[in-house]
Formats: C-alpha cells, sequence, structure tokens
C-alpha cells in the first residue's frame, strides 16, 4: 500500500491541479465545515500537530500549504493520519472532497497540463 501511495504520489506531483472559483469557494466551505475546527488558526490539535511535525519547514495552516495535491489530501480526509479521524462519504461526499482537495492544492505553484 505504502509503495503504491508513493508511485502515485511522484506521477502526480509534477501536476499542477487547477480548478474553477466556484469548486475552490465550495472547497472552502467544507473546510470551514468540517477542518478547520482542527487546522484553523490558533491553538488547534490538528494546526499545533503539524507545527510539531514540521518545525516550521513547512506551514502548519492547511489553508497555507503549497506542497498537498488532491491525491494526498484524498487518501487522508479518508483513511485518516496519525491522530486525525477518517471520515466516510455519508460525511464528506465525494463531490465534496474533490472541493475539498481543490481548495487545499490552489497554492501549489506547479504548472498545470
Amino acid at each position: 500500500m505504502k509503495c503504491l501511495f508513493a508511485l502515485t504520489f511522484l506521477a502526480l506531483a509534477g501536476q499542477g491541479f487547477a480548478a474553477d472559483d466556484a469548486t475552490i469557494q465550495k472547497g472552502e466551505k467544507v473546510f470551514d465545515y468540517w477542518c478547520a475546527t482542527c487546522h484553523g488558526p490558533g491553538n488547534l490539535p490538528g494546526t499545533v500537530a503539524l507545527q510539531t511535525k514540521y518545525k516550521g519547514a513547512k506551514p502548519a495552516l492547511l489553508s497555507e500549504r503549497t506542497d498537498l495535491i488532491p491525491p494526498v489530501t484524498k487518501t487522508f480526509v479518508r483513511k485518516g493520519v496519525s491522530i486525525m479521524p477518517f471520515f466516510r462519504k455519508t460525511e464528506i461526499s465525494d463531490a465534496d472532497l474533490d472541493a475539498l482537495a481543490a481548495y487545499i492544492a490552489r497554492n501549489n505553484k506547479a504548472p498545470t497540463r
């Protein structure tokens, strides 16, 4: 499983992930509803965990990251990671997850294909 994930990541890492404004706005709403309580600004569990993990090498706020690609975000949301729980399709639909992943990837500077 780890090998497959690594190969997928490497295959997609150089691609840009452009989304239209409506999708990004929808993704921001999904983030605000489901994610901001742990990953928003302040002394929140997800933000503190990422701050501790990356020690300033990467932003602790997911909304400021420039390195997360949609497949990674989707995997973390569906499978969970560390203390972060997984989210079922009945909680975050596939369409909402696509929008969320687009919102998180909106700052990526990789060229689009």
